[in-house]
């Protein structure tokens, strides 16, 4: 409830308050009297008045001494003062008045009529002045909470953020941990694969390398999942071609197709140009997820990839790709949670034929973020159709060969090539030497950074291989003290590959900005083996 008005009256004779006070009684204000201007400023401490009526003429400290005090406190210095006065008629005295910040005079005897049409004028304006400090007062308010919940959400954001790199600092570590003796698994097997084996040896390495390898697709798939999730995921844009992606999953799954008797075939339309612009990568992976998908749901028939061009416009096309087998379908009802992450049909589904549940929920953030979609028509019982489009663009036979590059060819036999390759792991060390080995090139080990910065001060090298998590001193220093070295001693840079687990991008980075020339991930392929012995010249 708002308060009323407050109006101070001052005058040294008590019958003039008395007759002042009776004289303002009709308004809607409480009245304060005053019989001095000491016991007047006393009053302004404790009260915030509306208008103050003073009287010149008093003993000890007069109005205009009074008022003079009053405009030097903060709290009245804007006090509107209506000076009363016999001698108001005397023009020095309204002058003095003016001057000491009067806002009127009124003479004695006093004119009812006068004083109270100047007195609403006053509580007028203070009731206006009011309002607008209120509504000061709410905005100062709606402001202070603007600015709180603006640190609110800036606060909230710094820890979303410092959430994202934690979880991709764990997934860096996980990923390094884990992909560290899947590395010596993996690679073991293939080198024992060209070993003297019996049928059953052969049996048992192959559940081994088959083991390993649905492993490291589980891992791919979490740290997959993680980079799209978080808006870690880049994609590339470059020519290809689309038959040639489609022939690649085919030719990779049919081993797993003609084992279980399975037809699997395809059907490009022919109006689908020879080479499109787009992540071929991404492309493939999705077609690999719904094929893949649809081998492990399907026990006789077939299964066929589809591609045709849903929409054209000029250049763009948005390609439909679909796969469809004569599996055991899914029921309507469980249809819908396909795509979410970690989700399967049925419960049993897990433990039938195994998988991660985020096949699935990857190709749809994948054909989400090449501005597509995806869905699914399946019968229970009878087979289904996963498809899914992709925006991409069509290339000229010429531009694209212009900017295909050639894949290196392998060269065989004996190199002339000296590696030194910092790796802690004893497992990945062999692992490591067998493979270069293969390659004719000669590797020396250092154990940990620290060992290689010295060995390569005192040996020739072509190449160093460096893991990137290792004690002593991990390889993005132990890069760049090989580089301080090189330029001291004017040396011509030899290309520095990091060799590890982690492959995320930010780690990517954080090796380029080290001075690293490429990467190599574990498990180490051959065909990028041979990408990374081409850089020495």
């Amino acid at each position: 409830m708002n308060e009323k008005p407050k109006i101070l009256i001052v005058d040294d004779r008590h019958a003039n308050l008395l007759a002042l006070k009776k004289l303002l009684s009709g308004f809607d204000a409480d009245i304060y009297m005053a019989r001095s201007g000491q016991e007047a400023l006393s009053m302004t401490f404790e009260h915030d008045f509306a208008l103050a009526i003073l009287d010149v003429q008093m003993p000890d400290m007069d109005g205009f001494e009074t008022l003079e005090l009053l405009r030097q406190s903060k709290e009245t210095r804007y006090l509107p003062v209506i000076f009363v006065s016999a001698i108001y008629k005397e023009e020095e005295y309204v002058l003095k008045g003016i001057k000491h910040g009067a806002v009127d005079f009124i003479s004695k005897p006093i004119q009812p009529q006068i004083l109270k049409g100047k007195v609403q004028v006053f509580l007028e304006l203070y009731s206006q002045r009011k309002k607008v400090e209120e509504l000061l007062e709410k905005q100062k308010k709606v402001s202070m909470e603007l600015e709180r919940l603006k640190e609110d959400e800036t606060l909230a954001r710094k820890k979303a953020e410092e959430a994202t790199k934690s979880k991709s600092r764990f997934l860096a570590n996980m990923s390094h941990e884990i992909r560290t003796p899947l590395n010596g698994i993996i690679g073991m097997a293939d080198i024992m694969k060209d070993t003297p084996l019996n049928t059953e040896q052969q049996e048992y390495l192959e559940t081994i390398s088959s083991s390993g390898d649905n492993l490291l697709s589980i891992i791919n798939d979490v740290l997959d999942f993680s980079k799209i999730e978080s808006g870690q995921l880049s994609l590339e844009k470059h020519p290809f071609a689309l038959r040639k992606e489609i022939e690649s999953v085919i030719k990779m799954l049919s081993i797993k197709s003609s084992n279980k008797n399975i037809e699997l075939r395809k059907s490009v339309s022919e109006d689908i140009p020879t080479y499109i612009s787009g992540d071929s990568t991404r492309i493939r992976q999705i077609i690999t997820n719904l094929v893949g998908n649809a081998l492990k749901f399907t026990q006789q028939g077939f299964v066929e990839i589809r591609a045709t061009i849903k929409e054209r416009q000029k250049e763009q096309l948005s390609l439909l790709i679909e796969v469809e087998d004569s599996g055991i379908g899914i029921k309507e009802e469980n249809q819908r949670l396909l795509f979410n992450e970690f989700a399967q049909a049925e419960n049993n589904i897990t433990r039938k034929y195994g998988g991660t549940g985020l096949g699935l929920a990857i190709s749809k953030m994948l054909a989400e973020t090449m501005n597509g979609n995806i869905g699914v028509k399946s019968t229970f019982g009878k087979g289904s159709t996963f498809w899914f489009t992709v925006k991409v663009n069509e290339v000229s036979t010429a531009e694209a060969e212009q900017k295909k590059t050639k894949a290196p060819e392998e060269k065989k036999g004996k190199r002339d090539i000296k590696i030194l390759l910092a790796e802690d792991n004893p497992v990945n060390q062999k692992v490591a030497k067998i493979i270069f080995g293969e390659k004719g090139v000669d590797v020396t080990v250092a154990e940990n950074g620290k060992e290689a910065v010295e060995m390569f001060v005192s040996g020739e090298f072509h190449m160093v291989v460096t893991d990137l998590m290792m004690p002593e001193m991990d390889g993005f220093e132990a890069t760049r003290k090989i580089r301080e070295i090189e330029k001291k001693n004017q040396w011509k840079a030899v290309p520095v590959v990091a060799m590890s687990a982690s492959i995320t991008p930010e780690i990517r980075q954080k090796c380029r900005e080290a001075g690293m020339d490429a990467f190599l991930g574990k498990p180490v392929k051959g065909d990028e083996l041979n990408k990374i012995l081409d850089l020495v010249s």
